[in-house]
């Protein structure tokens, strides 16, 4: 996937100031950044569910900049978005078949399906309680076995760990570098910035809108501002 000089905007504020990356197929890619800097916002304007001001985003070389956020899903790019996001009202099962109701992963659905209870056996205990009767931690394997399953090649994770115990922070970061093991292309956000990084191939510096630093998440857990900044030291 590659970004180009996106721009969004809420009115006349510029959240996303000609925002440009790159992300390598079967590789994590951080982003860090302050509350506010546009991670959140760069990762729904991908998704196609913001309008972009300008610039490109381009996936398997095409361009999908402005897609309807259901076309852009069928391509491949799946979200786990922050706060979970799971339906509530429906059972654990109820959700997950949710996640295979675009047309790229309903032929494989059940073997999905199959897959993701082995996955999270957590969800195989309660397939019949209602999602939002679930722990925090749980519901977070949720949304993750949701997106699973839509067969998605590239997965943008926004906060996965916020609001979860360190037990679950710790098997959600398991989960992801299993997920990295397997080949799977990831767009990370996260607030835990020595963690995400330590995982990622590639990371970026958002401030206000902008790409401020970029390189391995090694280099950039060296770098003094980065040190400084995001993890006190």
């Amino acid at each position: 996937m590659i970004v180009d000089t996106l721009s969004v905007a809420y009115g006349d504020a510029l959240a996303l100031d000609g925002v440009s990356l790159s992300v390598q197929s079967g590789e994590v890619t951080t982003l860090i950044g302050t509350n506010g800097a546009g991670k959140t916002t760069l990762i729904r304007a991908i998704a196609g569910l913001l309008p972009v001001r300008s610039g490109q985003v381009s996936f398997d070389g095409r361009d999908i900049t402005g897609r309807p956020s259901h076309r852009i899903c069928d391509l491949g790019i799946g979200q786990v978005a922050e706060g979970r996001q799971v339906f509530p009202t429906l059972s654990v099962r109820e959700n997950l078949l949710m996640g295979a109701v675009i047309p790229r992963a309903r032929a494989l659905a059940d073997e999905t399906y199959a897959a993701m209870l082995d996955l999270f056996p957590r969800l195989q205990e309660r397939l019949h309680q209602a999602a939002g009767t679930l722990s925090g931690g749980e519901q977070q394997m949720l949304a993750i076995a949701r997106c699973l399953m839509g067969q998605p090649r590239l997965i943008m994770f926004d906060e996965p760990s916020l609001g979860l115990s360190p037990a679950m922070v710790g098997e959600v970061f398991r989960i992801i570098r299993r997920l990295k093991d397997q080949g799977m292309t990831i767009i990370l956000v996260e607030q835990n910035v020595a963690a995400s990084l330590a995982l990622a191939d590639q990371a970026y510096v958002l401030e206000t809108g902008r790409i401020t630093l970029s390189g391995t998440g090694q280099t950039l857990l060296r770098d003094p501002r980065v040190r400084e900044a995001y993890l006190g030291l």
